[in-house]
C-alpha cells in the first residue's frame, strides 16, 4: 500500500520560515503541495513535474520554494516571509503510476 508522509508544520511568527517535507513509499512523477484554510477549498500552492517544470500560485511566488528529490521520492516546501494568510493545513500530493496519493496534512499557523 502506498504511503505518503508529511512533516514540518508548526507555529511561526509573521516573517518567519518553515520547511515542509513529504516522502512517498514508491517512485513518483508529479509532486505537489496544496493548502486548505478554514472555510475554504483546498488550493494548489506549488507543483513540480517529472520534467522539472515548476508552478507556483501567485500568492506564494517569491516566498516559497518547492524542490524534489526523486532518489528519495521526496518533495519539500521552503516557506519564507510567512504571512498570517498562509495559515492552513498543508497537504502534499504525489502522483504514482497515474494515481494521486495524499499526505495526512500538517498544520501551519502564522501568528504573533
Amino acid at each position: 500500500q502506498v504511503q505518503v508522509v508529511e512533516s514540518g508544520g508548526g507555529l511561526v511568527q509573521p516573517g518567519g520560515s518553515l520547511r515542509l517535507s513529504c516522502t512517498a513509499s514508491e517512485d513518483t512523477t508529479t509532486m505537489a503541495w496544496y493548502r486548505q484554510a478554514p472555510g475554504e477549498e483546498r488550493k494548489v500552492v506549488a507543483h513540480i513535474l517529472s520534467t522539472g517544470s515548476i508552478f507556483y500560485a501567485d500568492s506564494v511566488k517569491g516566498r516559497f520554494t518547492i524542490s524534489g528529490d526523486n532518489a528519495k521520492n521526496s518533495v519539500y516546501l521552503q516557506m519564507n516571509s510567512l504571512k498570517p494568510e498562509d495559515t492552513a493545513v498543508y497537504y502534499c500530493a504525489m502522483w504514482i503510476k497515474g494515481y494521486s496519493y495524499w499526505g495526512q496534512g500538517t498544520q501551519v499557523t502564522v501568528s504573533s
